[in-house]
């Protein structure tokens, strides 16, 4: 797979996530470098086409539903369209999927930033400027968003002003989206480890390395975390240790990031298909095959499985 295709999955991945919403609401089923410490900056920017509409909820969204990045999601979309609350014109390209917390949107850019965003109006709060291209989906927890960049760099950030708090080097760059769980950052680095880094200060407390490039986003569930790797392989880690529990090989690289739900997990793999695991003992249950790359990260939703391969397909199983 190319680094463009890659990049264009995530963006299928994310209408992934939106069908997968959509649908749990109204059940239907669809058919076939640095050289310094980078700085924080507030600005006066403004949306456009600003309309009045109704409040965001408190309810927080982000990639993968959750700060677990476990991909099941209890809450409902709209089930039909109303209106266009507002727009933002963002620097750049936008890849990674906005997380919505507290009234506020967050989503990053390859303009190499993170932008912080009214919910309600769309005005701009602060952003914030990396070294890199932005492709990792930012993370909220405990008043700190946490975002990767491909400036090697993970970031910790107070979600209300921006300011920097810590950042993590690792030795390549992070399109992985961090997991948080029990006050510890799970991330991903094309150096091909897997961090486990104290949420609070950055320090890291493990790191496991598998033998490939790490794109996919780490989930955790049950006092474990998954993670693909481009080595072909699932594995699974014990979240407090970074000890191997089990690893699970398929036909393909793994970009895709895992779904954790009902004891099992879902995974996607470039061999063209979708997989369903014990969580406990990585034990294969039953696979799908279709007729393409499955790159996309699985969304889980009402007893159903969403995902998309690379031909454009949107699946729903169960």
């Amino acid at each position: 797979m190319t680094f463009i295709s890659h990049l264009r999955s995530r963006t299928v991945t994310l209408w992934v996530l939106l069908v997968a919403l959509i649908l749990s609401g109204c059940g239907a089923l669809i058919r076939e470098m640095p050289g310094g410490a980078p700085t924080q900056e507030a600005s006066g920017g403004a949306p456009i086409q600003a309309t009045p509409g109704d409040a965001p909820t408190q309810e927080a969204s982000m990639f993968r539903a959750n700060p677990a990045r476990t991909g099941v999601f209890p809450s409902n979309g709209p089930a039909r369209l109303n209106e266009l609350a507002w727009k933002f014109k963002i620097g750049g390209w936008v890849n990674p999927s906005p997380a919505v917390v507290d009234g506020v949107v967050y989503v990053g850019s390859d303009d190499r930033r993170l932008y912080a965003l009214d919910a309600a109006t769309g005005q701009e709060k602060w952003s914030f400027k990396t070294y890199g291209e932005v492709y990792s989906s930012p993370a909220v927890a405990g008043g700190m968003v946490y975002v990767g960049s491909l400036d090697n760099w993970l970031y910790a950030l107070d979600a209300e002003t921006g300011q920097e708090k810590w950042s993590f080097k690792t030795d390549g760059s992070v399109y992985s989206s961090p997991a948080i769980a029990d006050g510890v950052v799970y991330v991903g680095s094309w150096d091909g480890r897997l961090y486990a880094l104290d949420a609070a200060t950055g320090q890291e407390k493990w790191s496991f390395k598998t033998d490939g490039s790490v794109y996919s986003s780490p989930a955790v569930a049950g006092g474990m975390v998954y993670v693909g790797s481009d080595d072909w392989r699932l594995y699974a880690l014990d979240a407090a240790t970074g000890q191997e529990k089990w690893r699970f090989k398929t036909d393909g690289q793994v970009y895709s990031s895992p779904a954790v739900a009902g004891g099992m997990v879902y995974i996607g793999s470039l061999d063209g298909r979708l997989y369903a695991l014990d969580a406990e003992t990585g034990q294969e249950k039953w696979s799908f095959k279709t007729g393409s790359p499955v790159p996309s990260s699985p969304a889980v939703a009402g007893g159903v499985v969403y995902f998309v391969d690379k031909e454009g397909y949107l699946y729903a199983v169960r």
